[in-house]
């Protein structure tokens, strides 16, 4: 019994898995986003920003172009990248990860056909691009996610990716327009719009995952990843 117990907590991480998770989605969710003190359990507020090298102009400058702007864009993209796989290990350490396989995966087996583990992942991708891609990579090296499964989760996150930042951040104002006669030029809520867009990214999801299976079951899908990897391993 004993032997079993211990076994089933080292499946779900504990309770201390289930703890792990949940300060992980907080950390990522960016509802403690705050100059206050709580907001160094925020991973934008403690990812930070750049200093400007003169008032208004950031270290990337403006005006630049070609290759040399977008290596300046790419190395922006470096800190963000390191911290939040840093701290995906420390939540990993402590179970997150196992909590996420435990809980989610009938919620997500059944939505879009992947497993659980890529919960905490999804939440981080309403944040973050980079942060969702560099993780999703993460899980499909250490074998949490097999190919198909990388597939389907990464349409989820391809369309309107960063949902909470991009549409708080340049959509939202749109709600505050009126119309002449001072009523609503867009009669919706934040809620209803961030639904539906939840909506389409599930539904893109799915369409890729019925053509995976379509193509499943002519084996032609299996036939191309085992051609990859095939050419990975011959560089």
């Amino acid at each position: 019994m004993a032997n079993q117990h211990s076994h089933t907590d080292e499946r779900t991480g504990g309770i201390g898995g289930y703890i792990s998770l949940f300060t992980a989605i907080v950390f990522f969710s960016g509802v403690l986003q705050s100059d206050q003190w709580w907001g160094v359990l925020d991973f934008t507020t403690m990812n930070g920003a750049f200093g400007s090298i003169i008032d208004g102009v950031a270290f990337r400058g403006t005006g630049g172009s070609g290759a040399r702007d977008g290596f300046l864009f790419a190395l922006g993209l470096v800190p963000t990248c390191m911290f939040a796989l840093g701290m995906v290990r420390i939540f990993e350490h402590f179970g997150a990860l196992e909590g996420a396989r435990s809980l989610l995966t009938p919620i997500l087996r059944a939505v879009m056909g992947i497993p659980g583990v890529c919960g905490l992942t999804m939440i981080a991708s309403l944040q973050n691009t980079d942060t969702a891609a560099s993780m999703t990579k993460l899980l499909h090296e250490k074998g949490e996610l097999n190919n198909k499964e990388m597939h389907i989760f990464t349409a989820f996150q391809f369309s309107c990716g960063a949902t909470i930042v991009n549409f708080m951040g340049s959509g939202a104002v749109l709600l505050t327009l009126t119309n002449a006669d001072g009523s609503m030029a867009v009669p919706s809520s934040i809620g209803m719009i961030l639904g539906v867009i939840m909506i389409c990214k599930v539904l893109g999801a799915n369409i890729l995952r019925f053509y995976l299976n379509h193509l499943e079951r002519k084996g032609a899908f299996q036939s191309q990843a085992n051609n990859k990897n095939m050419e990975v391993a011959h560089g």
